[in-house]
């Protein structure tokens, strides 16, 4: 009886199911709205994981009863509190007795970036968090994935946040003349420091984590205060990086380290400030950028679930042929 997946990776901006079969051949996909239930609550994210698999069923053309094991990523899923009403959740969308395996997001983007299944993946798109796994799968390092509350950074969102305060401190004569000054002014047709200001406070406009790529690229025009922020960026990802590295005692280790999110893999100055940071603690780490879709993470711990393991060798295999259609399709 020909067994079937199910993969999904419910994150901050968008939920994504795939469906595969036992020889990890992609047969159908699905996607929808945000499914951290941070933001969204246990009914929200519900409602999108439902309709991602529901899509990406269809267009397998099989039916959840023909699913073998399913693996899922949750963004925002940080604590055991919360491992109730997101099983319920899953157990759910399953409809049955399926056997599956959750776990935070940023893993699923491990294990399908990794060629062996384990390491380290750090996180940058619109926030920002690390999560690691030695080579058992017994030992698990993290941050707490809460952002600049936890003095944790960097995604878009917080580089956002630093590029408001360079701004500020122009207007106030704390910090030095930035172009990003004129450069939001324009984004938001605002004609003085003043009334920027009081329109981010006030909230008559919204400056989202999807306005960071123009930091970048007042930077690359030469402002020092927008190469500052990208540099803080860069060794703060580093740091997250080398805390669950000293927390796996990976110092002295040959390991992967996983690039998730836009950011790390849109903007390569912000990787190799990253890399070369993580060298100070970690020599042998190897940055390597995930190049399948995070779900397909959760189709390799499905297969795991149901069969126990898969050599590394299928693994390099899946990642490969499933690495290869998804630029086919995007060509």
């Amino acid at each position: 009886m020909q067994a079937y997946y199910l993969g999904a990776d419910i994150g901050g901006t968008k939920t994504q199911a795939l469906v595969a079969d036992e020889q990890g051949r992609i047969l159908g996909s699905g996607q929808s709205g945000p499914g951290n239930h941070e933001s969204v609550g246990f009914e929200g994210q519900f409602q999108e994981l439902d309709a991602a698999c529901s899509m990406a069923l269809r267009s397998a053309g099989i039916v959840r009863n023909q699913i073998s094991a399913g693996g899922f990523g949750i963004a925002g899923y940080d604590w055991v509190t919360e491992q109730v009403g997101i099983q319920q959740n899953i157990s759910a969308v399953l409809g049955g007795p399926i056997p599956f395996t959750v776990v935070n997001d940023a893993l699923v983007g491990l294990v399908a970036g990794s060629n062996t299944g384990w390491g380290i993946a750090v996180v940058s798109g619109t926030g920002c968090n690390c999560w690691g796994w030695d080579a058992t799968r017994t030992k698990i390092g993290r941050v707490t994935g809460a952002g600049m509350m936890m003095g944790e950074g960097a995604g878009a969102s917080e580089i956002m946040q630093k590029a408001i305060e360079s701004i500020a401190h122009q207007w106030t004569q704390r910090g030095p003349v930035t172009k990003l000054s004129d450069a939001m002014m324009a984004l938001t047709h605002t004609h003085s420091l003043e009334e920027f200001l009081e329109g981010v406070l006030r909230e008559h406009f919204e400056l989202d984590a999807a306005m960071a790529p123009l930091v970048f690229e007042v930077a690359n025009q030469g402002d020092a205060v927008a190469q500052r922020i990208i540099q803080w960026a860069g060794v703060e990802l580093a740091e997250l990086v080398k805390c669950v590295t000293r927390q796996l005692g990976f110092e002295d280790q040959a390991f992967e380290v996983v690039k998730v999110g836009s950011l790390l893999n849109k903007f390569q100055q912000l990787s190799d400030i990253m890399e070369a940071e993580i060298h100070t603690v970690a020599p042998q780490a190897k940055i390597v950028t995930l190049m399948a879709p995070p779900a397909l993470g959760g189709i390799l711990l499905a297969m795991e679930k149901h069969l126990g393991e898969i050599s590394d060798t299928t693994r390099r295999s899946i990642l490969t042929s499933v690495k290869d259609e998804f630029e086919s399709e995007a060509a």
